[in-house]
């Protein structure tokens, strides 16, 4: 009776996020129901749905991801969903990814096509959010897929910059700085008003960070 309940509960809550047309697999994944998924994609004719949207222009995926429902993920994913497809905020399967921290998921959009190029509505990539939130695996996994340390988003901050400024200066943003400098980040590659990642952990007193930093020839 509980678990029915709750149930209930829980359907209800997903008719708030969802409006009266969305698609019965967008359904499924908002309450979370899996064996609804894998019927839903073992009908060929159903396929199509693996790209259909909701109000926020949201796939399946997309949805899976946000709320981290790995095994959802992995079936939407193996019936071959797109892990590219962006919503109307410019979030991605992959983005949305390396953003929230979901490494399981990251790893899969990886693992089937990922754009490592790809950005967000700052114009970041992956790694830059990551790295802003001290997801110290997502970082290091990003690093070795590929991603650009360097590429700088439309606030004028790379990885790097992200980790320092943004940061409590604490032990996993330590590690990402350090991380990125051993991937070849650029150690003096100033924001948009010409301050340097050490100038940045040196005004916050960050002295872990600013003696990686002058180790790897910052000024």
């Amino acid at each position: 009776m509980l678990k029915r309940f709750l149930s209930l509960i829980l359907l209800a809550c997903t008719m708030l996020v969802l409006p009266v047309h969305a698609t019965p697999l967008l359904q499924a994944v908002a309450t979370n129901d899996l064996d609804a998924v894998q019927n839903i994609l073992k009908d060929p004719a159903k396929r199509a749905l693996l790209e259909s949207r909701d109000e926020l222009g949201r796939t399946p995926l997309l949805l899976a991801t946000d709320h981290n429902r790995i095994a959802i993920a992995r079936a939407l994913i193996a019936a071959g969903a797109n892990v590219n497809a962006k919503d109307s905020r410019q979030d991605s399967p992959y983005l949305l990814a390396g953003a929230q921290g979901r490494l399981e998921i990251l790893k899969m959009t990886l693992a089937h096509g990922a754009d490592l190029g790809s950005t967000n509505r700052y114009g970041g990539t992956a790694l830059i959010p990551a790295a802003e939130r001290g997801y110290v695996a997502v970082v290091r996994t990003l690093i070795d897929a590929g991603v650009k340390v360097d590429h700088v988003n439309r606030l004028g901050w790379t990885a790097l910059l992200e980790a320092i400024i943004l940061s409590d200066g604490g032990t996993r943003h330590q590690e990402i700085v350090r991380m990125l400098i051993a991937a070849g980040a650029d150690v003096n590659l100033a924001d948009k008003d010409g301050v340097t990642p050490l100038q940045h952990a040196l005004r916050r007193n960050y002295t872990a960070m600013t003696t990686m930093l002058r180790s790897a020839g910052a000024h």
